[in-house]
């Protein structure tokens, strides 16, 4: 790299690291009318940044035309099902995981597995051992491939960003056990179908997912052989959160009151004994076994719960999912995704107030949320952690043009720590810049920013040993950055650009910038 270019790249760094980070001018308010023959608004370039997994020409185009209020409103509520792209959605079409439904390649993997074992000689057991491993790691990546192409180019920007933060919210380890195989279906079918509905259904889907209950334990949970693990989270993370005043009772109270919520591969019904006829609860995999389930009456939370099968697994979701508790963290996990790491309370206090009247309807408090000064005042604030770094790079650089191969953005987001159902304990990845920031994380995302500047991130080399791959240059100088885009770099980041000595430079330098580390 010539000189010039080291000095500048130094120069970028110790900005990215120790910059003050200031908002951006909000010279107009977001309900300002916008057509679109005018240029970006700081203020509207802003929202874009922050509502999306990062400003593209696709997305400024539709916040122009229908004007903030329009597009937000449209972003809260989007129509069902996606609208991608034809040719993302011919790739999405074609991963055999979509077509195989998730009991069908959990209960075909297992039997791989089981085979596996059975082998006698050491070194044919290895590689079938090493078959069934691979085979479950290539369902885990079709899933990340999936939710990839889904968040880089489906106008429904918000329900992609719901996604990942629920799936962090509830999350699960993908390589505990054989999750790998189920955690596509864990965020296809229990996630996403309820990231802008009611807190409660999506409570109650990840309970019935056999992903949460494989990670957490709750497969082994039975009456006389308690396990705790699920009923813990389920409070610590997934509701109330820590210190709202709950006890280790009511942790075992939950826990018995959970147990016989499983899992069953077997295609013949369990007999049940003849007091509990017709309670037994059959999903693909998920199964309530009354024969395993504890019928004493229990006290959660000062509510009495009378003994009486699953009915108690609805009532205590009620309990939990409208405790002001859970309506106060939900809030606040919200809120610092996307505004602060430290929140203002009285913002925080207005979203719970939100959640509590709507029941938890998730889009009317995001809506407190994005309508609120605190929010406004925020934008271009946020340091961006590792997904939304990766993400927000390949949308900007490559626009409408459809990658090949999300395979370098998933080990990008490996290298930045951040990889997709690869945190291993149940608190999901942080939400706050410290985590991210650090100077070893910074000369990664250098690495990825040249990669992506010069055009050989490999993203449109398809997998296989016969591809051939269809260079694709990135455009970050592109009709976005000449309409406003651009007019939010500040004077040092103009003057590292001005001498660059190539557009692969450029590109790197930008995407390297403090500007562009933050939303």
């Amino acid at each position: 790299m010539p000189p010039v270019a080291v000095l500048s790249r130094r120069r970028l760094f110790a900005g990215a690291l120790t910059a003050a980070v200031t908002p951006l001018a909000l010279t107009k308010a977001l309900a300002d009318p916008a057509d679109s023959a005018r240029p970006l608004t700081p203020a509207t370039l802003a929202l874009l940044n922050r509502v999306t997994w990062g400003a593209d020409e696709a997305g400024a185009a539709a916040i122009l035309r229908l004007g903030p209020d329009r597009w937000l409103d449209r972003q809260l509520r989007p129509d069902p099902g996606d609208r991608l792209p034809p040719a993302v959605q011919a790739q999405i079409d074609a991963l055999p995981i979509g077509a195989i439904p998730m009991a069908t390649l959990v209960v075909n993997i297992e039997a791989q597995n089981r085979a596996a074992n059975l082998i006698t000689d050491p070194d044919q057991k290895k590689l079938a051992q090493q078959a069934y491993q691979q085979g479950m790691t290539d369902l885990m990546r079709q899933a990340a491939a999936r939710s990839i192409l889904r968040a880089v180019y489906s106008p429904d920007q918000l329900r992609e960003q719901m996604t990942w933060f629920w799936f962090n919210h509830f999350n699960v380890h993908a390589y505990k056990a054989n999750i790998r195989a189920m955690v596509g279906d864990y965020e296809d079918r229990a996630i996403r179908p309820h990231v802008l509905g009611r807190f409660r259904d999506l409570l109650e889907a990840t309970l019935r997912h056999p992903a949460m209950l494989r990670y957490l334990d709750n497969a082994d949970n039975a009456a006389g052989h308690i396990n705790e693990n699920y009923a813990r989270e389920i409070m610590e993370l997934h509701t109330l959160g820590v210190g709202s005043g709950y006890s280790q009772k009511d942790v075992q109270e939950l826990a018995r009151i959970l147990t016989g919520v499983g899992i069953d591969p077997r295609p013949e019904d369990p007999k049940i004994q003849p007091a509990h006829q017709g309670q037994l609860i059959r999903e693909g995999l998920f199964e309530f076994n009354p024969n395993r389930h504890d019928y004493g009456d229990k006290v959660l939370l000062g509510h009495a719960i009378k003994g009486r099968g699953f009915a108690e697994v609805q009532e205590a979701l009620d309990i939990l999912s409208r405790h002001p508790a859970t309506a106060r963290h939900i809030s606040l996990q919200l809120a610092t995704y996307f505004v602060s790491d430290n929140p203002p309370p009285a913002l925080v206090d207005r979203m719970a107030r939100a959640f509590q009247h709507t029941d938890g309807d998730i889009p009317e408090v995001l809506r407190a949320l994005f309508r609120s000064p605190e929010f406004t005042a925020s934008l271009g604030t946020k340091f961006k952690d590792p997904a939304h770094y990766a993400i927000s790079a390949v949308r900007l650089a490559y626009g409408d043009r459809v990658i090949l191969n999300t395979g370098p953005i998933q080990g990008w987001l490996n290298r930045m720590a951040e990889g997709l159902y690869n945190h291993e304990t149940p608190d999901g990845y942080p939400m706050t810049a410290p985590a991210w920031d650090g100077p070893g994380q910074m000369a990664v995302r250098f690495e990825i920013a040249r990669q992506i500047g010069g055009g050989a991130a490999g993203l449109f080399k398809p997998d296989g040993p016969a591809a051939v791959e269809r260079p694709a240059f990135p455009q970050l100088q592109n009709a976005l950055y000449y309409r406003g885009l651009g007019d939010t770099l500040g004077p040092p980041t103009r003057a590292a650009l001005s001498q660059a000595v190539s557009p692969e430079e450029w590109n790197s330098l930008f995407l390297s910038s403090p500007e562009f580390m933050r939303r």
